[in-house]
């Protein structure tokens, strides 16, 4: 798994089985980052509100809790019963959250970081995705089966309000922190709905897939036919929301549109040069997008009053194809030396009547002959 998450100052990167953490006051220095590897593939990453916090799990069922703050830490290494697919840590930062492929959700203390996880909740598919409420009060947890439950984070089996209306598995899910009435959840259906969760209702709806179509552009094939929405991320003035699709080199930006009910519209697509494995915004409102490339792994992009500008985009080499266009006018230059030439090669024209210019006249002619044969005979 690759993940990108802001962590407070820190800037927090997963791949395979490293985690890397980069201050983003010395991300250029090279000395301000740390580095922990491990035996296994990484899983799920999560940060705290604060930045004080992360946690990551493994395929080998460990749950490792990290303090960020003012060093990196690691807490505690505790085991869950399944591989974990999604984390999530409680606005109080006093317990972390795991749903796992079962379709279980288990708790694990922050404050007693040796405790055993206690069970929360269970569904009856495997769990995708896990988010909680900025009050804490609910836990929203969608699996495989298109089901998005709301429950009270106190007594999950209370149920508050389902959330129906994607016609594939749910892959994601954010309560934006400046719309805690809101939830947006992004399907293998490739689209992404906004929500007032606490009582089902939908407000919204994008078919991802058809944004991001280009006008003249190439049909769709397979891939972006069958592509989910791997990541929706907030910025945290809840102006703009990203969204990342799998295998689609772009990034869908939905803006927060004022007036009598707050709306989000389609304002922006980012054309990346490969495609995202993970984007995130920090504090400050960039949005930083990793991509699956060694040469280029990670762009960040910051908001302009004309668009979306990445900070390094005017450091890249651009190459040109000369080599096109000059066969293309050396095409068009051959084509007009043959129309000139067989222009000057056409033959006369001879005409029968008495025409003129540099015709030969039929009559004239034959005159001429006979006065020519009348000199050549010998006189008698």
């Amino acid at each position: 798994m690759a993940a990108v998450r802001a962590c407070g100052r820190w800037l927090v990167s997963t791949r395979d089985t490293k985690l890397i953490a980069v201050h983003s006051t010395q991300a250029g220095d090279g000395d301000g980052g740390a580095e922990e590897t491990g035996d296994d593939r990484i899983l799920s990453v999560a940060v705290s509100s604060s930045g004080r916090l992360a946690a990551l799990t493994d395929d080998s069922k460990r749950l490792v809790l990290f303090r960020c703050d003012p060093a990196w830490q690691c807490i505690s290494t505790r085991w869950v019963v399944r591989r974990c697919t999604s984390l999530a840590f409680s606005q109080a930062e006093d317990q972390v959250l795991a749903a796992d492929k079962s379709g279980d959700v288990y708790s694990f203390s922050v404050e007693e970081p040796q405790r055993a996880g206690e069970l929360k909740l269970g569904h009856l598919s495997m769990l995708l995705a896990l988010a909680l409420s900025p009050d804490d009060r609910y836990v929203v947890s969608a699996d495989r089966d298109e089901k998005i439950r709301v429950s009270h984070l106190r007594s999950p089996y209370s149920i508050q309000a389902f959330c129906l209306g994607h016609r594939e598995f749910v892959s994601s899910l954010l309560i934006p922190a400046a719309h805690q009435q809101w939830l947006l959840s992004g399907s293998g259906d490739g689209t992404v709905i906004l929500w007032q969760y606490e009582s089902g209702r939908e407000l919204q709806s994008w078919d991802i897939r058809r944004l991001s179509e280009a006008p003249g552009g190439t049909p769709e094939g397979e891939a972006e036919k069958r592509s989910a929405v791997s990541r929706i991320t907030s910025s945290p003035d809840g102006r703009h929301v990203a969204v990342q699709c799998e295998r689609v080199p772009t990034v869908q930006i939905l803006s927060l549109e004022q007036g009598a009910e707050d709306r989000l519209t389609p304002s922006h697509q980012l054309a990346l040069p490969h495609c995202p494995l993970d984007i995130t915004f920090d504090p400050r409102g960039r949005l930083w997008v990793l991509l699956d490339s060694v040469d280029t792994p990670l762009q960040v992009y910051t908001h302009a009053q004309d668009g979306w500008q990445s900070r390094f985009q005017h450091l890249y080499k651009v190459s040109f194809d000369n080599m096109e266009s000059y066969m293309e006018k050396k095409r068009l230059r051959l084509e007009q030396q043959k129309s000139h030439w067989g222009k000057k090669r056409t033959p006369k024209t001879t005409t029968a009547g008495g025409g003129g210019g540099n015709g030969n006249v039929a009559g004239g002619g034959n005159k001429r002959t006979k006065e020519k044969k009348a000199k050549s005979r010998p006189s008698s």
